[in-house]
């Protein structure tokens, strides 16, 4: 059995995929690097994205505001405010699929699609947060440029356009009350936000949002005089920074990461996001797999049923990992008749691409709190406000995470943290954005 957990740790390392070989202290300073040259404008793979949205100002309450959530391939819409005891109170809530999900829409079809899923609503307030939870160019006045789609969301004629302008003008196509405010920011800002009025009794030093679900985003809270690529920033306050961390491409690649990336729709982009998130990790594994079933890796037999399997999501890759005999998934299927040699080094593969996935997380997560200058005293850490089902329900990986950062973060930098989830973050944040800004 050992010995065939070494000759898949000898595969690994022979493609660079071996979680061992990551240095946490030198890729912490790469992704670091990659935040101050994104904040200086001077390119990398970060880039950093300014969202003009504070942290500090005072929350009105039982005042409603109307929020929109668009993440994925599903929209949400609802009436929100915050009552006598800073309570969320959400009512009228409206669930839809994105436009641009089935077939390609134009610029119109996709906003009067928005605008129509929220023509209950448009009486409830004047102001709109709209979490857009695909990357924008954000302005000051808190709109967005879309930069680019992801996620299979199919608009091309969306692609460039002012998120917020673009929605008023459909309502008002749609004759419906376009008179509003509308702030724009993505999920990771409104789980930033969520954190800090949820737990606004607890002393925490700064708030980090993470997300790690079908895909991964971090932001944080920088000082404005930080942000040398903007000018005329007032040098005193502060504001959230998106950083698109999916998009660190730093971390150590191997062969196989590189032959999957080749495959995807788009290659070269995302290379962080490909190596630890949900929509990537179980066809990650599946590459692996095959790739050892090429190698010779696996007993002949074996390689032939290995060659068989047309797909594994991530989802698989935890039901194997919290029950790996059982025959409710596919890989479980395929292990039944394994030899224990096989067995070992299909279970070593995947847990090897899973920690080092956790090992990844944890330098992401471990750079976002270095660069906020904060959480230096254990009494005040900083507050990790995380959301996404990989990072919740993949089997062992939370776990992991939080090993990575107690060894590296804690008892190495001596920063402290503490991971919080809040319910409903989403539209929380949004509320708390639209209604501040």
């Amino acid at each position: 059995m050992s010995n065939a957990k070494q000759h898949a740790e000898n595969f690994l390392k022979e493609n660079g995929m071996w979680y061992g070989d990551i240095d946490m202290a030198a890729c912490c300073d790469a992704f670091l690097d990659e935040m101050y040259k994104g904040l200086a404008g001077q390119g990398g793979s970060l880039k950093m994205i300014p969202t003009y949205i504070e942290t500090g100002k005072k929350l009105p309450k039982n005042k409603p505001v109307i929020v929109m959530d668009a993440g994925g391939t599903n929209f949400r819409a609802a009436a929100v405010h915050f009552n006598d005891n800073d309570k969320t109170v959400i009512k009228n809530i409206v669930k839809a699929s994105m436009p641009g999900v089935e077939k390609q829409v134009s610029k119109i079809e996709f906003f009067d699609c928005l605008a129509g899923f929220i023509k209950d609503l448009t009486d409830k307030s004047e102001k709109i947060g709209f979490c857009f939870s695909y990357p924008c160019d954000m302005h000051p006045n808190k709109d967005g440029r879309l930069l680019h789609f992801s996620k299979e969301i199919k608009a091309d004629e969306v692609v460039g356009q002012m998120i917020g302008e673009n929605l008023i003008e459909a309502m008002k196509r749609l004759n419906l009350p376009a008179d509003k405010k509308v702030v724009i920011l993505n999920d990771t800002v409104t789980t930033l936000l969520a954190g800090k009025v949820a737990l606004a009794e607890q002393d925490f030093d700064s708030y980090i949002g993470f997300i790690l679900g079908t895909g991964t985003n971090t932001c944080y809270i920088e000082k404005n005089k930080n942000i040398t690529k903007l000018k005329d920033l007032p040098p005193d306050k502060s504001q959230i920074i998106n950083i698109e961390s999916g998009a660190f491409s730093k971390a150590p690649v191997g062969t196989i990461d590189k032959s999957f990336d080749a495959k995807t729709n788009n290659p070269g982009m995302q290379l962080l996001e490909k190596m630890i998130s949900g929509a990537y990790l179980g066809p990650l594994c599946l590459e692996a797999i095959r790739t050892a079933a090429k190698s010779g890796l696996f007993t002949s037999i074996e390689s032939e049923r290995i060659g068989r399997i047309t797909s594994i999501d991530t989802k698989s890759i935890s039901d194997y990992l919290a029950e790996p005999v059982a025959r409710c998934h596919i890989l479980g299927e395929v292990l039944s008749s394994m030899s224990n040699y096989d067995k070992a080094v299909m279970e070593t593969l995947i847990d090897a691409i899973v920690t080092r996935a956790a090992k990844l997380t944890a330098i992401n997560l471990s750079a976002a709190v270095i660069k906020s200058g904060k959480g230096k005293d254990a009494d005040k850490p900083v507050c990790i406000v995380a959301e996404g089902t990989t990072f919740y329900y993949l089997t062992g990986l939370k776990e992991k995470v939080k090993k990575y950062l107690q060894e590296f973060l804690t008892d190495k930098k001596k920063r402290y943290y503490r991971i919080v989830n809040v319910e409903n973050a989403t539209l929380i944040g949004a509320a708390i954005a639209g209604l501040t800004n």
